[in-house]
């Protein structure tokens, strides 16, 4: 007797991998992590009973195949050992004589049969089910991410817009990397500007260096051409062409300096800082600059104020500042020098009258080689690099330094922690 059977499985079995594959990929916290580490989730849209559905009917047909299969190529040798294990032949006469013969199930042992048989068809569905879904799940997550891969890469390299490369159940993936593009665009810009700014240093190293140079070149020069020149003269020119040297090695540290400093080369000895009499002996220092343009430095700060800090540093901090702040102030004007303690900081402002400095050049003016056009001379303009130090050492301090400027009035406020 040939018997086939016919199982018919709903169209949402050809889903049923999928709704595995996501099921899996959704417990994947980190999916994709291509470009800085952005967390990209895959959702699943499919309902639990129709998993439910679908895995039992696969149970189904599973067992009914295994039964027919094994009667059919044991040729009848299971149901005839279902018969003797679980059947009984009851042989019994009617009144009318008649000799009769009835065949009844053994319940007793049948039901025992049939939990193991459903407990074996469960572990097998189970496993089935498991075992497909994994590889099917597997392959389809290597193509996913083999896909999404390609796209981010188009769109990484592209100009496209992440909602041209991206379809719309990749809407996490599109703003992850829209947010990660730009930010690379940034980074892009920013290195851009530092190679700029890399080859204007270079210029205004090289600028700076040779003015001093050159001077000391012409005027030994003319030592050497005129033996005989006369003994003043002689005096005068060796004056110039020390001075020109002494502010050649100048640029030279300041830029040896700023380059330890960018390094983190430089360990703070700190101590107990008179601030007042630090600011007063600088104060007396720069006396001759100020006498000869008419300026003056008026401090108002307790004689009593003091800061844990390293002394020689702090003081390059206020030479610089007080040094730039003479270098742009109007003739005949004064210098205010303002210190204020407070329970957590000191903060002390230098404010000198002179010429508006611009907001956007403002914003610059704390970076290296950075100078306005009125100092690049050779008496009043430096490399550039002094309020650069004076950051450096003022952040190695854990404090703050800011510039204001409006209304022909500059203010330096430097912060420095108490402690």
């Amino acid at each position: 007797m040939n018997i086939s059977v016919r199982v018919t499985i709903p169209l949402q079995f050809i889903s049923v991998t999928y709704v595995k594959k996501w099921e899996i990929l959704s417990k994947i916290p980190n999916t994709l992590k291509p470009f800085g580490g952005a967390d990209i989730k895959l959702k699943a849209n499919y309902s639990k009973p129709i998993k439910m559905a679908v895995t039992f009917i696969i149970g189904i047909a599973i067992c009914f195949g295994l039964f027919f299969l094994i009667d059919v190529i044991w040729n009848g040798a299971f149901v005839d050992w279902f018969v003797r294990s679980y059947m009984i032949e009851d042989q019994y006469t009617l009144p009318d004589g008649t000799w009769v013969e009835r065949t009844t199930f053994a319940w007793t042992d049948l039901k025992y049969f049939l939990l193991w048989t459903a407990i074996i068809a469960i572990i097998v569905v189970i496993t089935t089910v498991i075992v497909v879904a994994h590889f099917y799940a597997k392959k389809k997550v290597s193509k996913t991410i083999t896909s999404t891969s390609e796209m981010i890469h188009t769109y990484m390299n592209g100009s496209k817009e992440a909602t041209e490369v991206f379809p719309k159940q990749y809407s996490e993936i599109s703003a992850c990397m829209a947010q990660i593009k730009s930010t690379m665009q940034q980074h892009e810009h920013i290195l851009k500007e530092e190679g700029i700014r890399k080859n204007d240093l270079i210029t205004y190293l090289a600028h700076d260096l040779k003015t001093p140079l050159t001077s000391v070149i012409g005027y030994l020069s003319l030592l050497d051409e005129v033996p005989d020149m006369p003994q003043a003269q002689k005096e005068k020119y060796i004056h110039i062409t020390l001075d020109k040297a002494n502010r050649l090695e100048k640029l030279i540290n300041e830029f040896f300096e700023i380059t330890r400093y960018n390094l983190q080369q430089i360990i703070l000895e700190k101590e107990m800082v008179d601030l007042y009499y630090m600011l007063i002996q600088m104060s007396d220092e720069f006396y001759p600059i100020l006498a000869s343009h008419g300026n003056t430095i008026t401090l108002h700060a307790q004689e009593d104020l003091t800061v844990y800090a390293d002394p020689t540093k702090l003081a390059r901090v206020f030479n610089n500042i007080l040094k730039n702040a003479i270098a742009y102030s109007y003739p005949n004007t004064d210098i205010q020098i303002t210190a204020v303690k407070t329970e957590e900081e000191i903060r002390i402002s230098v404010c000198n009258h002179g010429k508006t400095i611009p907001q956007q050049r403002l914003e610059s003016i704390f970076e290296k080689f950075f100078r306005l056009d009125d100092a690049r001379t050779t008496n009043t303009g430096g490399a550039g690099l002094g309020l650069a130090i004076a950051k450096e050492i003022v952040t190695l301090h854990g404090g703050t330094i800011s510039a204001n400027s409006e209304h022909e009035l500059t203010t330096f406020c430097v912060t420095l922690p108490i402690s």
